[in-house]
């Protein structure tokens, strides 16, 4: 009853009334300005090129300053990106700048994943933003919007044609990102090979299903001016910070022994076509075409893998309840069936290393009898020396006593007749010894 209700109502011819005085909500659209301002714009910029190509060059250029840059080498093992973001004010208006610059990149010899961390750099804001989306507590309007708004893709002029390193990555940025090819350095080129060179790279980018951003037309306002510049793509531009006096006034401009390029000279370089392009008319746009087209695109991905989808006019409502509740269930099983495989996983490894222990206990146990067997018959071989060893001191000992024995038997067979010799001198030699003491106590 309230469905058919509802369709009543929405099918009901809506009615113009005319007001019979001023009410006010005219104001609007100023109020709209006034909010805007007091919060600030952000704009973020994609810098893809090789190294050395000028990026940081027309970066200064565009904005009229001095960006804070580090020295690149061309040795990176791989490519970086490295954001900047800078507070940049004109006039009442303040612009939260982010550059991101691609260091490294076609620097390596394999270039195969050179787009890679482009890529991940890209998903990973649009997944900051879908996380402060997601929230229950969310702040968007305070939150820092890190989404990249427009890649300015840098070719180098070699007068030739793109090489496959560019078409594989702008095939694959041109689905998450705007971008604005821009022909770097082009003051090498003559207007003809510059002629050529546009033409050829579009022919390109056309037979490859390459999909650049195109000003858009639908405004009448600036329906005129952007039909026009999407005719001059790719822009063919010119950076330097130097200031050279040409005639009575001081450009901004490239100084060569033959004469000068000057960066904002038409004639010259297309350098005030992407500034008008980029900052002046369609910058709002390029924050449009980032939020509604390549964020809706990844959001809607995002969520098609958490198990969200959208209604058809003849399918059954949906219900996020009852989808969360599903993706619930879906979400227990699988856990549950990881945990069980865990688990058996964890078993048959224990299992495995029980067995693992158990071999290796028992060849340790073999090498335990075994050294057994070994000691023993050592033990066995030394107690038998130490038997034979004992015999034979003993042995000894008593071939020592009895040579001792026959040693003194014949040292006291010898000492005798020496004793009676020495006996019978002692008795020969008597007298006369008395007959001289006798002799002296006569006197």
């Amino acid at each position: 009853m309230a469905d058919n209700e509802v369709d009543v109502f929405a099918n009901e011819e809506k009615r113009n009334l005319e007001l019979r005085g001023h009410v006010g909500f005219d104001s609007l659209p100023d109020q709209l300005v006034s909010k805007s301002v007091a919060q600030g714009f952000s704009f973020n910029i994609l810098c893809v090129g090789e190294t050395g190509i000028g990026k940081s060059t027309l970066m200064n250029t565009l904005f009229n300053t001095t960006f804070e840059n580090e020295e690149i080498n061309h040795y990176e093992k791989e490519v970086q990106l490295r954001p900047q973001t800078y507070n940049l004010q004109e006039s009442n208006v303040n612009l939260k700048l982010t550059m991101v610059h691609t260091v490294g990149f076609g620097d390596q010899l394999n270039k195969d994943e050179s787009f890679k961390p482009i890529l991940e750099y890209i998903d990973a804001q649009f997944e900051k933003y879908l996380e402060e989306e997601l929230k229950i507590k969310r702040s968007l309007f305070n939150c820092h919007d890190t989404r990249i708004h427009i890649c300015l893709y840098f070719i180098a002029p070699t007068g030739h044609s793109l090489k496959s390193l560019d078409l594989v990555t702008m095939k694959k940025l041109d689905s998450k990102v705007n971008i604005i090819p821009v022909i770097a350095k082009a003051d090498t080129l003559s207007k003809s090979e510059l002629d050529k060179l546009k033409i050829k790279i579009m022919s390109e980018l056309v037979s490859n299903g390459v999909q650049i951003y195109q000003f858009p037309t639908e405004d009448e306002a600036v329906a005129e001016i952007n039909s026009s510049m999407n005719t001059h793509l790719p822009f063919a531009v010119v950076g330097s910070v130097e200031d050279v006096k040409v005639g009575n006034k001081m450009v901004k401009a490239r100084l060569y022994p033959w004469g000068s390029v000057q960066v904002e000279n038409e004639n010259h370089c297309d350098f005030v076509k992407l500034r008008e392009m980029l900052l002046r008319v369609n910058m709002e746009d390029l924050r449009e075409q980032t939020h509604a087209r390549h964020y809706e695109l990844y959001r809607r991905c995002k969520l098609e893998e958490m198990g969200f989808k959208d209604t058809d006019p003849d399918s059954q409502s949906f219900s996020l309840q009852e989808t969360y509740e599903a993706k619930r269930k879906e979400f227990l099983v699988d856990l549950q069936r990881k945990e069980e495989e865990m688990r058996q996983m964890f078993v048959n490894k224990v299992k495995e290393t029980e067995a693992e222990l158990k071999e290796k206990e028992k060849e340790l146990h073999e090498r335990f009898e075994q050294l057994k067997r070994m000691h023993q018959e050592e033990k066995k071989n030394l107690e038998e020396k130490r038997r034979e060893l004992e015999e034979g001191m003993n042995a000894f000992n008593r071939r020592k006593v009895a040579a001792e024995t026959l040693m003194g038997q014949a040292l006291q067979g010898c000492s005798q007749p020496f004793k009676k010799d020495k006996d019978k001198k002692n008795f020969f030699s008597l007298p006369s010894a008395c007959s001289l003491t006798s002799g002296r106590n006569l006197n």
